[in-house]
Order: structure tokens, then sequence, then C-alpha cells
């Protein structure tokens, strides 16, 4: 079954323009130039994910994705901010909001539908990988792969495609050290100049879920000048 994205974009001519290539290539495409109205698409469509203008005439695009973030039907879906913000303060604003990448104007748009291929395929569960349930801490954290859902001291959180993809790369081998670069290029599958500080807004957003306290983190810890780590055991 294709995927669906769901374009928001004011611009005509730009969301025409995404449109044809997305459905070239394969996918399924709802659009709309209003950020209420894509509250409302991303609500009832429930789409696999969402390319996001942040300049939007009604409702900003930073308010989109907050709602989006906040709403449960929608809280996990994949987001793609497309902007002409290209400063790097506003590419990490962007990103601690919940966005999974992040494109700037001009852009290819060959490009953005490879963007948005990869972000998909993070966000599935990958059968040469996939290796089933695997717990951590006594059971703190429960990481089920083939589903695609960690559970919390009992609690299933709802992680981004991203957020998934970090907690899954750290949890490869807990307790070693993942490097920025690392983390960055086993979650995207390519390198990208400048993003390896975003991992830290990811690890920011991935905290807020997973953490009682994520000003003193146990799962996800900090290993200054090194990177970061898993802070619990694989169970046995």
């Amino acid at each position: 079954m294709a995927a669906t994205v769901l374009v928001v974009e004011d611009e005509r001519k730009l969301r025409d323009l995404v449109r044809s290539y997305l459905e070239r290539a394969g996918f399924t495409v709802l659009s709309t130039d209003s950020g209420a109205e894509a509250i409302t698409l991303a609500s009832t469509s429930a789409p696999d994910l969402v390319i996001l203008d942040l300049g939007l005439p009604d409702v900003p695009g930073e308010t989109v994705a907050r709602e989006l973030r906040a709403t449960p039907g929608t809280g996990a879906t994949p987001i793609l901010m497309l902007t002409a913000k290209s400063a790097e303060e506003d590419r990490i604003r962007g990103l601690e909001l919940g966005a999974d990448d992040y494109v700037t104007k001009p852009f290819s748009p060959r490009e953005l539908v490879l963007r948005v291929q990869a972000i998909l395929r993070r966000g599935g569960s990958d059968p040469r990988t996939a290796q089933g349930v695997t717990s951590y801490g006594g059971g703190e954290l429960v990481i089920d792969e083939p589903q695609r859902q960690a559970t919390v001291r009992g609690t299933p959180v709802a992680l981004t495609p991203t957020e998934w993809g970090v907690l899954v790369a750290l949890a490869t081998v807990p307790g070693r050290v993942y490097s920025r670069f690392e983390l960055i290029n086993r979650v995207r599958g390519y390198e990208f100049e400048g993003y390896e500080r975003t991992v830290d807004s990811h690890v920011k957003n991935l905290r807020r879920k997973v953490e009682d306290d994520p000003a003193s983190p146990q799962i996800v810890q900090t290993v200054l000048g090194g990177g970061y780590r898993l802070g619990l055991a694989r169970d046995d």
C-alpha cells in the first residue's frame, strides 16, 4: 500500500511541484495551504508523513507542529519542515518542536523525495534486523522492533521515526558511547553537513518521553566530549 504524505504549503506552484514529484515516486498525496486545515486533515486522514511549511498565512507552521505532537493520533507522525529560514538556530528550533527533518528553500524536489523515503524507512521495522522484543534495566525499558514500539516502566511511548532510530541505535550495545556523527549516520542513513548538532535536539525530545526526570537522565545518558549511551543493561 502506498504511503500517504500530507503537503502543507501556501505557495501553489511549489505545492503542485512537490505533489508531482511525490506522486511520481509512488506516494498518495494530500495537500492544503492552511495550517488549520492541516491539523484537521492529519487527524482525520492519518497521513504517514507531513511536509510542513513554517510560513503559513493563517496558523504558523510551528503552532501546527506543536498541535500535531500534542494530539494522541498524530503525536508520532513524522514531520519534515519546509522553510526559507536557513540559519542553524532556526533548524535547531524546528527540530526541538519534534520535526524529523528540515529542508530549506530553495531545494531540490528530488532530494526532498529522498528525505521522505529515508524518514519512512526509519519509521518501519526492517525484517533483516528486527530481532523481537528486548528488555533493559529489569524491564524498565522494552523495545519491540517488529512492532516498532518502546515501552517505559510499563507504558508505551509514542516516538517519531528519528527518536525511535536514536533509541534503537543506542540499545544496540548498551553502555557503548555513540558519537553524534555515528548516531546521525545510523539514524538518517546519509551524511549531511551541520546535522551532527541536531542529534541533541532529538535526544532532548526523546528524554521528555522516556525519562522520569529529563534533567537527570538515567536511560539516555550524555557522555561529555563523547556523545550518548544507553544507561540500562540488557536483561538476560
